[in-house]
């Protein structure tokens, strides 16, 4: 008998709800066509939720939609929603239909009742506009107004088979609680549901902390794991959850400036684009002042950048690095256009983690940012737990890495642990790049230095550097060793200008040495020449009386030919003729 292929497992196909997280961690959105179940306490968001879901099919997907209030009225809830980014009041009642169905305040029940009559009503409805989706907002209020458990679990089901045979992606919203009836009909709900999403809100130590968990999806993975989120203009976003198997991506080779040119040649050109670059150290060290460096050479090269600051007001920072050479006002932009930079105070206390996380998520998500400063990201060891913290940090640096980000942080440490080479946050093991600076207290002065303790990628110096701050800007200075010793601050500046002056009065006793030894060159020379000269007229001298006496002798011999001549005398011989 041959043997039967093994057919892959069916995959459902999913309804995106336009919530990131939210799709992240359903690996695609709800289970369409089926039922989901939002439960959770007051307040959590269950309702801003669907709603908002439901929107963007409306909306994108032209997937028009029911929404059925048991519990609020459907204009309350458009006045609710009407804050919300995603909002559309222009959405039509073919694209999104509300659907009134709360009971009485004065209504006495007498008798059963069933959802029977709703469900035919909204039958007419779907087929008018021919409905993909449907919200029953509340649904627990109706369940409550049952006479008994078994009425309710009958109306349950008879809801979930109604919404499976039109093949609607259903959502049920409804309250949890601790109570014996409350807690019975949430166990219903969930084990009816084919996908149950519980939002929690809670307040640790004065801190709001709201937290999103899929428990239960039938027929496809998703994350198990809790998600924060939060409520803000653009509805509900909730925090991405560090996938096991993150997609490869090329590794940058791209160098982008610290904003001090002497600490781009210390890390061999400097940061690679998209690394994660950690600044430690002690209050006062100029930490902030290399995050605004490194954010005004972004500008000036083009980048969108986004600074978070923990510690003052923007307003704060800008006029404090300005007193340095910083100048990052000129890219603010202003009312008519947009500048390459923007800027956000955020109060640590003011939050949780989470919430931070999500907010400079979106801001540099809005700004497009290709470089993000935070200073410092230690100030939200302050405001939860560390492991929640250090959580927080460990999934902004991987979101930072996944969008190409370069990211700047800066980590201040107790001014006893400066010497530790640790983070409250333990993320120095993580990050690509790490700049420790520090203090070196002597003679009566305190002075900044700086050195490279990591820099994945790079040949970087070993060594310490002296920071200098003026107006003219950010400088590093060559290390000034004696015996030793490096100096610094005012010992480095004497040394240097005593060895200055003994430079300068070295080089003139050279010149005044080369200017004699010249001068003797130039004598000697002139008495070579006077000598040459001399040799010369000698020489001359000695050719005219070798040429006088030749001559001499031939006139004597010429005049003693001429008087034999004149005398008459003997015949001259043949050989005395001339």
């Amino acid at each position: 008998m041959a043997r039967q292929p093994i057919r892959p497992a069916t995959t459902h196909p999913k309804a995106p709800t336009g919530i990131h997280g939210l799709d992240t961690l359903t690996q695609g959105g709800f289970p369409a066509g089926r039922v989901t179940l939002l439960e959770g306490g007051a307040g959590v968001g269950k309702t801003v939720l669907a709603l908002q879901s439901v929107a963007h099919a409306a909306r994108e997907l032209r997937e028009p939609a029911i929404f059925v209030a048991f519990e609020e009225t459907s204009a309350r809830i458009q006045a609710n929603a009407a804050g919300f980014t995603w909002f559309v009041p222009s959405l039509t009642r073919k694209q999104l239909f509300y659907l009134d169905a709360q009971p009485s305040v004065d209504l006495v029940q007498s008798g059963g009742f069933d959802l029977g009559g709703l469900l035919a009503a909204l039958d007419t409805k779907i087929r008018q506009i021919r409905a993909r989706r449907v919200i029953f907002d509340g649904v627990d209020q109706v369940l409550s107004s049952l006479a008994d458990p078994l009425a309710e679990r009958r109306e349950l089901y008879r809801l979930h088979e109604w919404a499976s045979a039109r093949g609607l992606t259903t959502l049920l919203t409804a309250k949890n609680g601790v109570s014996e009836p409350t807690a019975q009909r949430a166990e219903l709900l969930q084990f009816m549901a084919d996908c149950v999403v519980s939002l929690e809100h809670a307040v640790i130590e004065g801190v709001s902390q709201r937290t999103l968990r899929v428990r239960k999806f039938r027929g496809s993975a998703f994350q198990e794991n809790a998600a924060p989120y939060l409520i803000g203009a653009g509805g509900l976003e909730v925090a991405g959850v560090e996938e096991s198997r993150v997609p490869a991506r090329l590794a940058s080779s791209e160098r982008v400036s610290s904003g001090v040119p002497r600490l781009d040649t210390m890390l061999g050109g400097g940061f690679f684009r998209g690394a994660a670059i950690l600044a430690t150290g002690a209050p006062g060290t100029a930490k902030t002042t290399l995050g605004g460096a490194f954010a005004e050479a972004a500008c000036e090269r083009g980048d969108p950048t986004v600074y978070i600051s923990f510690d003052s007001e923007a307003a704060e920072v800008v006029r404090n690095l300005e007193s340095v050479g910083i100048r990052l006002r000129r890219h603010l932009g202003g009312r008519r256009r947009a500048g390459l930079l923007r800027m956000s105070y955020q109060r640590a206390l003011v939050g949780s983690a989470e919430t931070h996380l999500l907010q400079i998520q979106s801001l540099a998500r809005e700004h497009a940012a290709r470089c993000l400063i935070i200073d410092p990201l230690s100030a939200l060891a302050n405001v939860n737990d560390e492991g929640r913290v250090n959580s927080v940090a460990r999934r902004l640096l991987h979101w930072a890495k996944s969008q190409n980000i370069t990211l700047f942080c800066t980590s201040l440490l107790d001014v006893g642990a400066v010497e530790s080479e640790g983070t409250p946050l333990h993320i120095s093991t993580i990050a690509d790049s790490w700049i420790h600076l520090s203090y070196v207290a002597r003679n009566g002065e305190r002075n900044r230095c700086l050195s490279i303790i990591k820099s994945r990628g790079t040949a970087h110096s070993n060594q310490v550097r002296e920071l200098l701050l003026s107006r003219r800007g950010v400088t590093l200075t060559d290390p000034y060793a004696i015996g030793g010793e490096v100096l610094l601050g005012t010992m480095r500046w004497e040394r240097e200008r005593a060895a200055e002056a003994l430079r300068q009065e070295t080089e003139q006793a050279e010149r005044l040495k080369q200017l004699k030894m010249q001068a003797e060159e130039a004598q000697l020379d002139a008495h070579i020449h006077a000598l040459h000269s001399q040799l010369e007229a000698k020489r001359a001298e000695l050719e005219f009386m070798k040429h006088a006496a030749s001559a001499r002798r031939d006139a004597a011999a010429a005049a003693q030919r001429e008087a034999m001549n004149r005398r008459g005398a003997d015949e001259l011989k043949k050989d005395q003729r001339v």
